[in-house]
């Protein structure tokens, strides 16, 4: 069973005794997630309507933080998420984010995590939101994307997420002009991204971190 765990920006995160990683950076899971995910990737694709993808929905923090953006900006958005290894309720119910969102977002954030899976929410207006409980590297996309958030456990805990053959499935599975971003700039990232057919920018990473990455199909 996942543990909780405080972060230094206040955020708390999870630790998994499984794969012996945490979620997000412990320098900050609320900075990581906005930084790698938000700034880099919604706010840069620049789109008032978009489809994303979430590779690792985990605690669901990269969801509620989009939704939270599309309601300020006016964005519609079609957001699909993938996870093989569900948290819990009650582990999900133990996180401090009623600290960190409105009782309204976290309204939201509950309904995302107690949806069904495989089926399409209406969480408002302008945003549908869909889980998937599935294996990636065995997983058919049938939609095309705008924007994806890869988010999986680390290339060293699950080396098979973060290989070419995955990152090329992604890279079809982008619009013309599609961005991925995510917070590893390991060397054999890179390499797999860029034998995938993506255009790599390696931009500084949030608290603790030196580096991100976010690939491009031009």
């Amino acid at each position: 069973m996942s543990n909780i765990v405080k972060t230094a920006d206040g955020s708390n995160t999870l630790y998994s005794p499984e794969f012996k990683e945490h979620y997000h950076s412990t320098f900050g899971a609320l900075n990581e997630s906005m930084h790698v995910y938000i700034e880099s990737g919604l706010k840069y694709c620049e789109l008032k309507s978009l489809n994303i993808f979430e590779l690792g929905f985990g605690t669901g923090l990269n969801s509620i933080l989009t939704y939270i953006e599309s309601i300020k900006n006016n964005l519609t958005v079609k957001y699909n998420a993938i996870e093989l290894y569900p948290v819990k309720s009650e582990i999900i119910s133990g996180l401090n984010y009623d600290k960190l969102f409105t009782p309204e977002e976290i309204f939201t954030f509950n309904k995302m995590h107690s949806s069904p899976w495989s089926s399409d929410i209406n969480i408002s207006d302008n945003f549908i939101f869909s889980k998937i409980q599935a294996d990636f590297s065995n997983y058919t996309i049938n939609h095309k994307y705008d924007l994806i958030y890869f988010d999986a456990f680390a290339p060293d805990v699950q080396p098979d997420l973060w290989s070419k053959k995955n990152f090329i499935k992604l890279y079809n599975a982008l619009n013309n002009n599609g961005v991925l971003t995510t917070y590893s700039s390991k060397g054999v990232v890179k390499r797999n991204l860029r034998d995938a057919g993506f255009i790599i920018t390696r931009l500084p990473g949030p608290n603790g971190k030196r580096h991100i990455l976010r690939a491009e199909k031009k």
